[in-house]
């Protein structure tokens, strides 16, 4: 398994989170893995948490819709990809349904590098205090342990 770490940036007084991490991949695999919905559900949210994957059609225009499941409780998730480029960069919408109206943009680059490749996302909330309802929410728990489940699916597909 990668023991890369991820970086995550939240500046304050910004509705701006980015998150940087690389991968013992290419950028093809990568890709595969961020837009296959039977692959999404293996790494997608916290360890803790049980995945449905209710729509992930990822092209254009698509929509994505997933449910994650702990203790009785459910959080759903919808979005519509507006960019998608094979093996480069996704840009979608992302919208918590406990929130609605509450819609970030979100933007992923595949960037080669000369070990693998590095992941670079980027959300834009639609204002400081949600992006910071997000952190205090514990959004840095889950994009960290979300990341390492990425890895460790990455390490056993090299397709």
């Amino acid at each position: 398994m990668s023991t890369n770490p991820t970086t995550i940036n939240a500046p304050a007084g910004t509705p701006f989170i980015e998150v940087v991490r690389e991968f013992d991949a290419t950028p093809a695999q990568l890709f595969k893995v961020s837009t296959d919905p039977e692959l999404v559900a293996q790494w997608l949210g916290p360890r803790d948490l049980e995945m449905e994957v209710i729509e992930y059609d990822v092209r254009p225009g698509g929509r994505y819709r997933y449910i994650h499941r702990a203790n009785g409780r459910e959080d759903a998730f919808r979005g519509v990809f507006h960019t998608v480029e094979q093996d480069a960069r996704i840009i979608q919408t992302f919208e918590w349904e406990g929130a609605p109206g509450e819609v970030c943009l979100e933007s992923a680059r595949y960037e080669k590098t000369d070990t693998g490749v590095r992941l670079h996302t980027q959300s834009v909330f639609p204002s400081v205090e949600s992006r910071d309802a997000a952190v205090q929410a514990g959004m840095e728990y889950g994009i960290r342990d979300s990341m390492d489940r990425l890895a460790e699916l990455l390490s056993g597909d090299k397709s």
